[in-house]
């Protein structure tokens, strides 16, 4: 095992790590981000940013990312291509363990991510991107005109189905229940709109299109019954899972299994560390207010270790 010490590490690798990393390392804190094996986060599995500020023309998601990486690099940033196995936050410095390394850390940044709960069905990695979205405000704009389906019952799935109806023909809910789980102002909204139909006690067992979606396959579970139903895209808003399972023993997390902010900055319930991006964010999950978020998070650790006397 090979020991190293750091004033700062940073755990995850998508907009909010690489964003902590530009301004850590620019503030000579000499940062290490180990990116894991899935380097890159979310923005890996899409296609076309067309909303991330100074790109007139719209950016590749992994082109973006491979951008970040780079400009962190090039302040000195130091990468480690290994996933974290487990972290001690217990005690200072705090310890980390990432392959065959022990990495010790005054502070640490986590910035693991989330990822959105998918269908898993046939034809749903496939079309990722293509026509099957976990993102509404990320890519409605691309379905003017086009017919929709989206799969979920809470606040989310029906705000974004509100949301679709900007852009979209129509949009069918599918829903695995006889009533929605979310809100009643929003349930109401969901109602009156005339662009949104409803498909209850019912599932989606298949995703099809060559290249880009073109129908669904649904399945009434009451009556076994099937059809398929065209449409252009299907955004599934079923939830998100924080990628949290290595904090959950020493970290605060609400409900949802988040890591829970203290305070107006990226604080969390351990003195040092701190959490940026979708990771502790469930409410507007987009790639600038992770980056954001990790911009903050990076002042907020240079800010602790100036008060222990550890920055230069």
């Amino acid at each position: 095992m090979s020991e190293r010490d750091k004033k700062i590490v940073i755990i995850g690798s998508g907009p909010a790590g690489l964003t902590a990393a530009v301004y850590a390392a620019r503030a000579n804190l000499d940062p290490l981000l180990i990116e894991g094996f899935e380097a890159g986060g979310q923005l890996m599995l899409t296609t076309e940013v067309e909303n991330y500020p100074g790109f007139v023309d719209g950016i590749m998601g992994p082109a973006l990312m491979e951008q970040m990486r780079k400009q962190a690099a090039r302040f000195g940033t130091e990468y480690l291509t290994q996933n974290v196995t487990s972290v001690d936050l217990s005690e200072r410095p705090f310890r980390i363990n990432a392959g065959d390394e022990v990495i010790t850390a005054a502070t640490v940044v986590v910035a693991t991510g989330a990822q959105a709960k998918m269908l898993e069905v046939p034809g749903e990695r496939e079309l990722l991107g293509h026509g099957v979205s976990t993102c509404a405000t990320c890519d409605g704009f691309f379905f003017r005109d086009k017919e929709l389906a989206i799969v979920g019952g809470g606040d989310s799935a029906m705000e974004e189905a509100t949301f679709l109806t900007k852009f979209a023909s129509k949009v069918t809910v599918v829903h695995r229940r006889g009533s929605l789980r979310a809100s009643k102002i929003l349930q109401e909204r969901a109602f009156e709109n005339p662009k949104i139909d409803f498909v209850w006690d019912s599932t989606i067992t298949r995703i099809s299109g060559n290249g880009k979606v073109d129908a669904v396959h649904v399945r009434n579970l009451k009556n076994q019954q099937e059809h398929d139903l065209s449409v252009d895209g299907v955004f599934v808003a079923i939830g998100h899972i924080p990628n949290t399972h290595l904090f959950s023993h020493s970290l605060e997390l609400n409900q949802g299994g988040y890591i829970v902010a203290t305070g107006d900055g990226t604080q969390t319930s351990v003195e040092g560390v701190f959490a940026a991006g979708d990771v502790v964010d469930f409410r507007y999950r987009q790639a600038i207010t992770a980056a954001g978020m990790g911009c903050m998070a990076a002042i907020d650790a240079e800010r602790y270790l100036d008060g222990i006397g550890m920055s230069h």
